[in-house]
């Protein structure tokens, strides 16, 4: 089988590599970029809907931390076990009482808003993780997550993750490659301009969220975690353990689920709400200082008190602390300050990705990325459909497959390798390809069939 040169044979593959990310995986990024820009665009709007709730008193002394969990206990008539208080340190903040219900979701629970000045009771609505979301945004978050399908349809997210890296690096290589040497103002070339300069606007942010949004997946997340564990770049958590010989657990996805921690665990011995008033105060005094507390009781016997700080926008402050109950010393504690490297970046990507780092700034931003990203998938939908050839499926030149044998052969293996490591990584990228190149395989024997079967004029 002959070949051509190097560079048209990279082109080719490129071309058709790009193309059919772009057809097949196209819609998912679009999805994904639409609902991931309803998200960072809603904040304002959950504050307002949900105001009653999150809105208390703005002048007046505040009751002790354990009057409003008696208020807010007594509200669901003390059938939940209470998972965690985040108090309102704030003025003009509700403290939330968080109760787990089994009637509710993964990570969800049925928090109780409590004015702190008042103690009257101003919501009950179920929240989701660390987060801590209200069911609006929350609605938006599995749409984004999963298109409200559950786990299945989380693999919809992990798929557009996988690839879009893949789509926005060749895409400019592929524009590296086959640039014009002068203007040209046709309809194609002016749309081809528009996605190009899309792109190359739009590269870091598509490498950073497909980055992120990788830690979350279900089958490649997997792998990140074991990546992370074997170089040590795991987020460090507090040892609950009292006994100092038993070492402390780490979660390898505490940066954005921790909501799920401890709801299975066993309840510890019945709390007394005066506790919660003396572990507040030793937090305070062991320095950690943020305008947003989370206070967890112990999750069975021998286990310590955690406070953990979860203000994430800038500078961030997520130290935490272990107190012994019975003294109230500290027994553990984390800094930000000492985390791994690459445990800090994983815990700044994923709040910018949530829109939380920079706050307004960063949400601007993140809107701004999404509608333009969604723009870039429509020119290039519009671009195929310009020059989409006629009769192109039984042409065997636009084929995968073809482009793959245009290669030499040290090449060949080379990029049979690659492929073959990435889909081990990413799993889903795995079997997309390989679905993707069966379905080319057959269209490119069709196709080859055809072309040889056609009489010589």
């Amino acid at each position: 089988m002959t070949t051509c040169t190097s560079r048209a044979a990279w082109l080719n593959l490129l071309r058709r590599l790009h193309f059919y990310i772009g057809l097949f995986i196209g819609p998912f990024i679009f999805v994904a970029a639409l609902t991931g820009t309803l998200y960072v665009a809603t904040p304002q709007l959950e504050s307002w809907l949900y105001q009653d709730a999150l809105r208390g008193t703005l002048s007046g002394e505040k009751q002790p931390l354990s009057a409003q969990i008696t208020v807010a206990t007594e509200a669901i008539q003390g059938n939940l076990r209470l998972h965690a208080v985040r108090p309102g340190i704030l003025a003009g903040d509700t403290t939330r009482v968080m109760f787990i219900d089994p009637s509710l979701g993964e990570s969800e629970t049925r928090a109780i808003f409590v004015d702190p000045v008042t103690l009257r009771v101003k919501g009950d609505l179920p929240v989701y993780g660390t987060s801590g979301i209200l069911p609006l945004r929350q609605w938006i978050d599995y749409a984004h997550r999963s298109l409200l399908l559950g786990s299945v349809g989380r693999l919809y997210s992990e798929l557009a993750a996988s690839w879009m890296w893949v789509a926005a690096l060749g895409g400019i290589a592929l524009w590296s490659m086959t640039r014009p040497r002068r203007r040209i103002n046709n309809k194609m070339q002016n749309s081809r301009r528009l996605h190009v300069s899309l792109g190359w606007a739009l590269l870091v942010g598509m490498l950073i969220f497909s980055a992120t949004g990788l830690t979350w997946s279900q089958w490649a997340g997997g792998n990140v975690d074991k990546m992370r564990a074997a170089f040590g770049w795991l987020t460090p958590q507090v040892n609950t353990q009292l006994q100092s010989a038993v070492p402390a657990v780490h979660d390898p996805h505490a940066e954005h689920h921790m909501g799920s921690r401890m709801m299975g665990e066993a309840a510890a011995s019945p709390l007394r709400v005066e506790e919660f008033d003396k572990v507040l105060l030793a937090a305070r005094a062991a320095g950690l200082d943020a305008g947003k507390l989370e206070i967890r009781p112990p999750s069975g016997s021998g286990r310590a008190w955690t406070v953990n700080e979860i203000d994430r926008s800038w500078p961030t402050q997520v130290d935490a602390v272990a107190i012994e109950g019975s003294t109230m010393r500290i027994v553990d504690r984390t800094h930000f300050s000492d985390f791994p490297l690459m445990a800090k970046l994983t815990r700044w990507g994923v709040d910018f990705h949530m829109g939380i780092l920079f706050g307004l700034v960063n949400q601007l931003l993140l809107i701004a990325f999404g509608t333009a990203l969604c723009v870039m998938i429509v020119v290039g939908y519009r671009l195929w459909w310009i020059r989409r050839p006629a009769r192109a499926a039984f042409n065997p030149a636009n084929t995968l497959i073809q482009a793959w044998f245009g290669l030499a052969w040290p090449t060949r293996l080379l990029t049979a390798v690659i492929a073959l490591l990435l889909g081990v990584a990413l799993p889903l990228m795995g079997g997309s390809l390989a679905l993707c190149l069966a379905v080319d395989y057959l269209r490119w024997r069709a196709a080859t069939a055809m072309l040889e079967a056609k009489p010589v004029e």
